[in-house]
Order: C-alpha cells, then structure tokens, then sequence
C-alpha cells in the first residue's frame, strides 16, 4: 500500500473529463456536497435481459454521474471513490509482472481508492486476496503499477 498524494484539479480532470480510468471497475463511491450520494457499484443482474458478464460497473458507466454531482463553483466537502483494475485483466497483470505463485482466481481486487477532505485528494492502493499469504510480490507489484498508470497519463503526485 502506498499514498499518493495528488494535484487535485489535473487528477479531478482525469476521473470526471477524460476516459483515463473508464476501463477500471467502480466497486464503491460517495460524495458530499448538498447531499451524501452514495452508489454502490455491485451490478445486479437479475435487473438485465442478458445477464452481463462483469460484477461491477465500469467508471465509464458512472463518471457522468458523478460529474454533475460535483460540477459547479463549490468543490465538495468530500468524496470517495473506490476503483479496481477489472478482473478480466488480472491474469495479464499477474503475467507482466512475472507473479506465477497467485492464481488470478485468488485475486479479490487490485484497488485505486481516492479520497478527497475538502483541501487534499489522495489515491492510496490496495490488495485483497481469497487466500492467506505472507508474499508481498502481489503488493508491491500493484503499487509499481499504480504509479507507472499516473506517471503515463501525467498525474502529478508525490508520496
């Protein structure tokens, strides 16, 4: 896990104007502003005629959401939102970075989670696992990834 400490208006432009993470799963967020809006991005399928194969929703399907939510002269009080690399890229991320001792099975999440008080915006990364282990390869490898993706698309940040 690290925390990467972030410019907030370049990173605000990457998660509400440009596609940047729109391939990212959007596990959770909230927002606060008049109101606490809070969405939770587990999709349920049963409301579908053809059943999709993803279990959470795309930021692409909520980041217009979110942008009138916080768009306007005021900057929330606060907001929250959880994104994970989505599953189907776990097997090419294992494989890139030479991670043959996890099943891509095991893998719960390979998380972005941002956080914003009012002054200072925040990505802090995280893994989850469905099975108990001592490695560290799997972490350590993520956090690489996560500032590899931020230095790509030019978001600043320092840790």
């Amino acid at each position: 896990m690290i925390i990467l400490n972030l410019k907030a208006k370049n990173c605000m432009s990457h998660l509400l104007l440009k596609s940047t993470f729109d391939d990212f799963s959007f596990i959770e967020g909230e927002v606060t502003t008049y109101n606490t809006f809070k969405v939770d991005g587990f999709i349920h399928k049963s409301f579908y005629e053809e059943e999709p194969e993803q279990e959470y929703s795309s930021w692409k399907d909520l980041r217009e959401f979110f942008f009138q939510i916080i768009k306007g002269k005021r900057t929330p009080l606060n907001f929250k939102f959880i994104l994970s690399l989505p599953r189907t890229a776990f097997s090419d991320f294992l494989e890139k970075y030479s991670i043959t001792e996890i099943n891509p099975a095991h893998v719960q999440g390979l998380y972005l989670n941002f956080k914003y008080d009012g002054i200072n915006l925040q990505c802090i990364t995280g893994t989850s696992l469905n099975i108990f282990t001592m490695d560290k390869t799997l972490e350590k490898s993520w956090d690489e990834y996560a500032k590899e993706y931020f230095l790509k698309h030019e978001i600043d940040f320092d840790l």
